[in-house]
């Protein structure tokens, strides 16, 4: 089980990455969360097997169409207990 918690920077809010990333986790089978920060980026917990996790912090790295990612930042984090789905926090 691997858990990253990533903060991502550029254009990534307006152009549906929320969702899109949502969509992303459930294909893959990640669950955790994701919500727009006030200062214009994306913040993500993702958790769940290696492969599935890294091809998920793979794809934000360029995100929806119409976004731009600029920087991305991942810290490996300890997995949570109790998370279930993949939710967009408001």
């Amino acid at each position: 089980m691997k858990a990253l918690h990533i903060t991502i920077y550029g254009i990534v809010q307006g152009v549906w990455f929320r969702a899109t990333t949502r969509e992303q986790a459930q294909r893959l089978g990640v669950i955790g969360w994701v919500r727009n920060t006030p200062d214009g980026a994306v913040e993500a917990r993702m958790q769940g097997d290696d492969g599935p996790v890294d091809a998920l912090l793979a794809w934000c790295r360029q995100g929806p169409p119409g976004a731009r990612v600029e920087k991305i930042k991942a810290v490996e984090v300890e997995p949570e207990k109790g998370i279930q789905g993949f939710r967009i926090l408001y």
